[in-house]
C-alpha cells in the first residue's frame, strides 16, 4: 500500500507578516501584562473606606456593592441616605461616610424614572443631608438615562466618569437596564466587567440597585448571579411583615463581618428616618 504524505504546509502553516493592526494589539497586550503582574516587591495599602455601619465597614475604593429588594421595599430611600451621608459627613440612619481628598464628587444615575420622579429623589437627598434645594451642588451629578438604550447608558456613564476626574461614588439605580437580557450569561459577565473597570481604572466605588425575585429572594437573573459573586457587599432592604410601614436593612453579602441589621420608616416629610421594630 502506497504511503500518502501530508505536505509540509498543511502541518506548520508558514509565517507571515503581521498587519499594523496586529502589531499594535500584541504591544497593547505586552503592556497589560507589565500592568496587571503581581510582585513581591510591590507595596500596597488597604483600599481607602469609604462606607460603614456602625463602624463595621461596607464600601471601600476600587469596589462595588448593591441595594437588593423586592419592589417597594424603600431601595431608592435607602440609597438616598447613603449619598445624603456622602455629601453632609453626618451620620444618616446607620450610614457614615468619607470620600478621599480629590474623588468627593457622587454621581446619580437612575435608568427606570422619569425626569419628575429624578427630581423628587434628588430634592429628597439634599434635604437629608440638610442642603439647599434652591439651587444646584457641586459634589452630586444626577443623570436621567430612561430614554436611552442599555449599550448609550453605558456609553454615557463611561463618557461622565472620563471627563470628571473628581467622581468618588457612583449610584447606579437599574443596573439591569444596562443590558437587553438579564438572563443572558454574556451580557451579565460583560456589565459586571465593566462595573469591575470602572472602579478600578477611576478609583471609584459603585453601588448598584437591583430587585429580588417575586417569588423567592434570590436576586433576578444572571447579573443576579454574578452581582452576587464579586460585590463587596449586597445590601438587602425588605419589609417588615408586621409592620409594612417600615423597612429593615441587612447584610446579605459581606467581605467584612456582618453589621447589625437596622429599620427606617417614611416620615411626614417623606424622608427616611431610624426606626425601632415592635
Amino acid at each position: 500500500m502506497k504511503e500518502s504524505k501530508i505536505p509540509f504546509d498543511r502541518v506548520m502553516k508558514p509565517e507571515r507578516e503581521l498587519t499594523q493592526e496586529e502589531k499594535d494589539t500584541q504591544e497593547k497586550f505586552r503592556r497589560f501584562l507589565e500592568h496587571i503582574r503581581v510582585k513581591a516587591t510591590d507595596h500596597f495599602v488597604y483600599p481607602p473606606e469609604i462606607l460603614t455601619v456602625d463602624e463595621i465597614t461596607i464600601a471601600t475604593v476600587g469596589n462595588f456593592s448593591a441595594s437588593v429588594g423586592k419592589p417597594k421595599s424603600r431601595k431608592t430611600f435607602n440609597v438616598c441616605a447613603i449619598v445624603a451621608a456622602l455629601l453632609s459627613g453626618k451620620k444618616v440612619l446607620s450610614y457614615k461616610a468619607k470620600l478621599p481628598q480629590g474623588k468627593t464628587k457622587v454621581l446619580y444615575v437612575d435608568t427606570e424614572q422619569s425626569r419628575v420622579h429624578c427630581h423628587k429623589v434628588l430634592d429628597r437627598i439634599l434635604r437629608l443631608a440638610d442642603l439647599p434645594t434652591d439651587n444646584d451642588n457641586s459634589q452630586l451629578d444626577f443623570l436621567m438615562l430612561r430614554e436611552f438604550t442599555p449599550v448609550e447608558r453605558r456609553n454615557i456613564i463611561d463618557m461622565a466618569l472620563e471627563d470628571e476626574p473628581s467622581i468618588g461614588f457612583v449610584v447606579i439605580d437599574g443596573v439591569r437596564d444596562l443590558i437587553s437580557d438579564i438572563n443572558s450569561p454574556g451580557e451579565s459577565v460583560n456589565i459586571i466587567n465593566d462595573l469591575m473597570r470602572w472602579t478600578n481604572v477611576y478609583n471609584i466605588h459603585i453601588h448598584t440597585v437591583l430587585h429580588l425575585n417575586k417569588s423567592d429572594d434570590n436576586t433576578r437573573g444572571h447579573i443576579g448571579t454574578e452581582l452576587n459573586n464579586k460585590a463587596e457587599t449586597v445590601l438587602k432592604v425588605v419589609k417588615n411583615t408586621l409592620s409594612p410601614s417600615i423597612s429593615e436593612v441587612l447584610p446579605m453579602i459581606t467581605r467584612e463581618r456582618e453589621f447589625d441589621s437596622f429599620a427606617f420608616r417614611i416620615n411626614a416629610d417623606g424622608l427616611p428616618e431610624k426606626s425601632t421594630i415592635m
